[in-house]
């Protein structure tokens, strides 16, 4: 991300947390200014405290280098607030992760693609305590105990069947 587009990123951002009720300071020039690496946004609301490495893209790929995160997760924990990073893609909302869940490259870099901010990352809400997720499967759970159990009943069978345990047809028999 260019520098002006990302400083202007990085400032939407700490507005947005300004309007959320939380004490925010933006790191002057983080990342190169000092010899110490420094998160873009510093933010806590007196309960919970995040230490933010922001990036931006117009929809590729954002990476962030190993020594970047590294240097994220040793002020964070010296700080006493949580490591996040994050993303926003253009005309996407800001979605932030623990670095211990992003995708690792082979390089030791750190990788974020669009679908996984979209599908996995945590939103503004929910970082802010605005919110809480709700996943499919707490969603699905109507308290009927007996589906579950039959549910896990077919799940036994059809693992027995993949670990050679029995045949298909003699799962097919047991779940007639």
């Amino acid at each position: 991300m260019s520098n002006a587009k990302g400083d202007r990123r990085e400032r939407e951002l700490v507005n947005l947390l300004d309007e959320s009720g939380f004490a925010v300071m933006r790191a002057p020039a983080s990342g190169s200014a000092t010899e110490r690496e420094l998160p873009d946004v510093l933010a806590g609301d007196g309960d919970v405290f995040y230490a933010i490495e922001a990036k931006s893209s117009a929809g590729d790929p954002i990476y962030l280098s190993g020594e970047e995160v590294e240097a994220l997760v040793y002020f964070s924990r010296n700080f006493g607030a949580k490591p996040k990073i994050g993303v926003r893609f253009d005309r996407e909302d800001w979605y932030f992760f623990h670095p211990a869940d992003l995708y690792v490259t082979d390089g030791g870099n750190y990788r974020v693609k669009k679908e996984t901010a979209l599908a996995d990352g945590t939103d503004f809400a929910e970082l802010t305590g605005q919110s809480t997720k709700t996943t499919l499967d707490e969603v699905g759970d109507d308290g009927d105990d007996a589906d579950d159990v039959a549910d896990d009943r077919v799940r036994e069978v059809l693992n027995a069947v993949e670990q050679g345990v029995l045949s298909p047809d003699e799962a097919a028999s047991m779940l007639d």
